[in-house]
């Protein structure tokens, strides 16, 4: 029964829509309430998490997914302290290669995808604030959401059940400050509104690293007797500067420093994206074995230009994009299904369309010659290109119990990835290319009830993930051009789990094991220019466990704990160097795969002074991590780490007044420490420092 609620989940595209309520006197009964049936996530036969609304708000100011996802095992989320580069969020270590945005994962929010269509994403847009909880889901079953490898992460807003206004301000290390405003209201007949507008700054951590970003969401909900239907807006607009990384050396002399490039260049990253989604739900009721149909359709625009820091001499050749990155993205999609009742049985079937295009330029980063010459602006045009990407995909899942205990589910997701590009600066030669994808990509899943409190599963699956156009945008040889020597990497991905629940306890664990081939991985990386390469066959495998514990009235502990050993199964040549015209460093079959640790934990202890949960907490937490591979070569590392955290939160409430004072101290110990890194840096400074000791303190009030 539990697998009928993933048929419809994941066939519209929707996440998995995971709910959580706390009862007094009891552990939280977490509820997946899908397109199909509401099911107890411990019912759910698949690896799964939530972080619901009250961690989200106990884990920080709400900027950053990292924040709070540092509590799901298997799932690596690290804060690069450089708001030019966004997140490294990796699953089951797929998508640590990026050196910008999210791979390997599929982004939602509220089921409007966050993920373009060459399945590159971000998450800045995620209003974390008005969350009910964040979703992540793992495994075989991640694979049917299209076109992505590792795993899928969705937003779920919270509804408007009565009027109200907030208003958040934030104070913390590196001068953060954040004002945040937020209304909403149900207006009867099933209508609902809410909208809010947040503005945060940041000097950053080290010198070059300040930022800005302004950030509104809209949302409004309508539900009748058959039908749901959903609107979303929203708008970002970010200014960051960029500090680059660090060598060995120079984090070991100062940890706070900058690289000289980056104010040599003053490398700089501006982005804004504007996005609108609807969602339309309608029941059948007299329809016979046709039960449900779900439209989905958005659309948005995004504009990036960013100042990099490749060197003049870089730029000479005539193949040369520069060094300043300019587009302006314009996105679509739309998906179809509709849910069959066939007897005990339940089937899904559907259709998605996708669309991108890109209007690419590149610029040199300088102007003038010998003593007049000014670097870090944006000079004479070296590249000018439309790039497409277009997805195409049905998609069918059937899910029926096999005896009251016993169920079972077996889906297919298939598609057609086109990218191309369209070169419109012939002066150094025709760069135009164009590369089709086709794939299917089928999973089967078993769920067996063995008794009320315990779930045993298994799922085999296959992965599929393109390369992106950014990933397609230089050749291996480091110069302008469609990379179409790239494949697609196809990985076949098998977990076996179990869930228990009973006397106050939690515990969820799973066993996985995922073989990949045509892994892309990176050749060449300098100056915030990478180029890329299909590396042969890799494996990686591990154990995910998470629990948690109410073993006296008001305190709690929870536990996450996983481990990754993901490693090359082939040998080949990779880059070390800058300029590298052709690869020319052994990698041994072996090595780790690079970005990825082997492995991290989180724990926490909390206690409720007050009977009523929302009045007060006090707790602490620890977060540790293993030992981080930065090159295939493997011939440097980022140390491992543990941190203590403490965190203290209490409410008063006025009347119809409540306010609520929260307050972090990270990193008690004071312990520098890597906090991410940039995967194979030609220039060795693959080092991105976290911070010291550090505080945030914030205070909402609601009316």
């Amino acid at each position: 029964m539990a697998l009928r609620v993933i048929a419809g989940a994941l066939a519209s595209l929707g996440g998995v829509a995971l709910a959580q309520t706390a009862p007094a006197q009891a552990l939280p009964t977490v509820v997946v309430s899908g397109s199909v049936a509401e099911r107890r996530l411990d019912e759910a036969p698949y690896a799964a998490s939530v972080i619901d609304a009250d961690t989200l708000r106990a884990a920080g100011p709400m900027i950053n997914l990292s924040e709070a996802l540092t509590r799901v095992p298997g799932l690596t989320a690290n804060n690069r302290q450089n708001y030019a580069q966004d997140l490294q969020l990796s699953s089951r270590g797929f998508g640590a290669r990026a050196p910008f945005g999210v791979r390997g994962l599929r982004l939602y929010t509220d089921g409007i995808p966050a993920t373009m269509p060459d399945g590159q994403g971000q998450v800045t847009h995620f209003d974390l604030a008005s969350a009910a909880r964040v979703e992540v889901l793992r495994g075989p079953f991640s694979a049917l959401y299209g076109n992505s490898s590792g795993g899928v992460i969705a937003l779920v807003s919270a509804p408007v059940r009565e009027r109200f206004v907030d208003l958040d301000l934030d104070a913390g290390s590196s001068a953060l400050r954040q004002a945040r405003l937020t209304a909403g209201t149900p207006f009867g007949d099933g209508w609902e509104a809410q909208g809010g507008v947040s503005h945060m700054e940041t000097d950053g951590l080290r010198p070059h690293s300040a930022a800005r970003r302004t950030l509104a969401n809209g949302r409004l909900a309508w539900t009748g007797a058959s039908d749901q239907v959903l609107l979303l807006v929203n708008d970002i607009d970010q200014r960051a500067q960029d500090p680059l990384g660090l060598t060995a050396a120079q984090f070991a002399a100062d940890p706070d420093q900058t690289a000289a490039q980056a104010e040599q260049f003053n490398t700089r990253k501006n982005a804004s994206q504007t996005q609108l989604g609807a969602r339309w739900r309608h029941r059948f009721d007299d329809a016979g074995v046709l039960s449900e149909g779900v439209l989905t359709a958005y659309g948005g625009r995004r504009s990036v230009t960013q100042w990099q820091s490749i060197a003049v001499g870089a730029q000479t050749p005539a193949g040369s994009g520069g060094g300043v990155v300019d587009f302006s993205r314009r996105y679509d999609g739309v998906d179809a299904r509709a849910l069959w009742r066939l007897g005990p049985a339940t089937l899904v079937t559907g259709v998605n369309l996708e669309r991108q295009k890109d209007d690419r330029q590149g610029y040199e980063n300088f102007i003038g010659t010998g003593a007049s010459q000014q670097l870090g602006v944006t000079g004479a045009l070296r590249r000018d290109e439309e790039n497409e990407a277009v997805t195409r995909e049905a998609y069918a899942q059937v899910e029926w119990p096999l005896t009251t205990a016993l169920s079972a589910s077996a889906g297919v997701r298939a598609g057609r990835v086109t990218l191309s590009a369209s070169d419109r600066f012939l002066g150094n030669g025709d760069d135009s290319g164009s590369l089709r994808y086709d794939y299917a990509n089928p999973a089967v899943g078993l769920g067996w009830k063995l008794t009320p409190s315990l779930l045993l599963h298994a799922a085999l699956g296959r992965g599929f993930e393109s390369p992106t156009l950014n990933e397609l945008a230089y050749r291996a040889d480091g110069q302008g051009g469609f990379n179409t020597a790239l494949r697609p990497q196809k990985s076949t991905q098998q977990e076996l789990g179990a869930k228990w629940r009973a006397g106050g306890i939690e515990l969820d664990a799973t066993a996985f094991h995922v073989v990949t081939r045509d892994e892309i991985g990176v050749l060449t990386n300098s100056g915030g220019r990478s180029s890329y390469q299909n590396v042969g066959r890799t494996r990686r495998s591990g154990v995910e466990l998470s629990g948690a514990w109410e073993f006296v009235p008001r305190w709690r502990a929870q536990m996450a704990i996983g481990t990754l050993n993901a490693r090359y199964r082939d040998g080949f040549l990779t880059c070390t160097g800058t300029p590298c015209p052709t690869a020319n460093v052994a990698v041994a079959s072996g090595n780790r795969i690079a970005g990825t640790n082997g492995g991290s934990a989180y724990a926490e202890l909390a206690w409720r002074p007050f009977e009523v949960a929302e009045d007060g907490e006090l707790a602490v937490e620890w977060r540790g991590v293993k030992r981080t591979a930065v090159n295939d070569i493997n011939s440097e590392w980022a140390g491992g780490y543990g941190l203590l955290n403490l965190r203290a939160r209490h409410g008063w409430s006025w009347g119809a007044m409540r306010a609520t004072l929260t307050a972090r101290i990270d990193n008690v110990a004071d312990r520098r420490y890597i906090g991410s890194v940039i995967v194979n840096d030609g220039n060795g400074r693959f080092y991105e420092p976290a911070p010291g000791r550090s505080f945030w303190v914030g205070l909402s009030l609601r009316l």
